[in-house]
């Protein structure tokens, strides 16, 4: 397996692990219960899902391609971190994992204006969904912004991937919010008992990963840092 299908693998479960953690999960379940209420057809809140899913896919890609873009059209940036990105994502992968593993414990903000932001929602027509999920998407809480910022841009600076990196990230934060829309749909009173698997999931795959984390972190600056392995 070629390095850069393993940096879309990691990609992908970095985008499922955002999705299923508590903060940006909660998010997206008040999203798709709102906008479950506002149809009278299970098909309709299956739309609604999927444009939601888009949502938040497009903002991924195109905040991650302005980024990557930006930095690598500075030519002395693009020198420096490709020289130096070896050395950088180490601790950026070892801080990352102390954090998914409540080592260090970050405040975990709610979303401001998120009645506002449903409200505008009623009167933007039938892509209202697409926008409310592009706006959830760019409200980061910690995890989400260390996942992003921190795992996946260096990841796709790495690798010099504006699109597919990026992408990969995006529609996998979209896997369990369609999973979410079709209880909704077809079975409100499911939702209770999906909240609960995904949150004991979420509980072990969060420390799981974070541990993983840390030890390719070390072992990356035991070769790169310190040229010891």
């Amino acid at each position: 397996m070629t390095p850069f299908l393993i940096a879309l693998g990691s990609a992908f479960w970095l985008g499922i692990l955002l999705s299923i953690s508590p903060c940006p999960l909660a998010t997206n379940i008040a999203a798709m219960s709102f906008l479950g209420r506002q149809v009278c057809s299970p098909r309709r809140a299956v739309l609604n899902g999927l444009l939601y899913a888009l949502g938040r896919t497009i903002a991924y890609v195109f905040l991650g391609f302005i980024v990557i873009q930006g930095l690598m059209s500075m030519g002395f940036v693009a020198q420096g971190l490709q020289r130096f990105a070896n050395l950088w994502l180490g601790p950026i992968l070892i801080l990352v994992g102390v954090v998914l593993l409540g080592i260090i414990k970050i405040p975990m903000p709610t979303i401001g204006g998120n009645e506002r932001l449903q409200q505008w929602a009623l009167r933007t027509g039938v892509f209202a969904p697409a926008a409310l999920g592009f706006l959830f998407a760019m409200a980061f809480c910690p995890i989400s912004a260390g996942l992003f910022f921190g795992s996946l841009l260096a990841l796709a600076l790495q690798h010099q991937s504006t699109f597919f990196i990026p992408g990969a990230f995006g529609v996998a934060t979209a896997l369990p919010v369609m999973a979410f829309a079709v209880v909704i749909a077809y079975g409100a009173g499911s939702l209770g008992k999906a909240f609960n698997r995904l949150s004991a999931f979420e509980y072990w795959a969060r420390r799981i990963t974070g541990g993983i984390f840390i030890v390719v972190g070390v072992l990356h600056m035991l070769r790169w840092t310190f040229h010891l392995l």
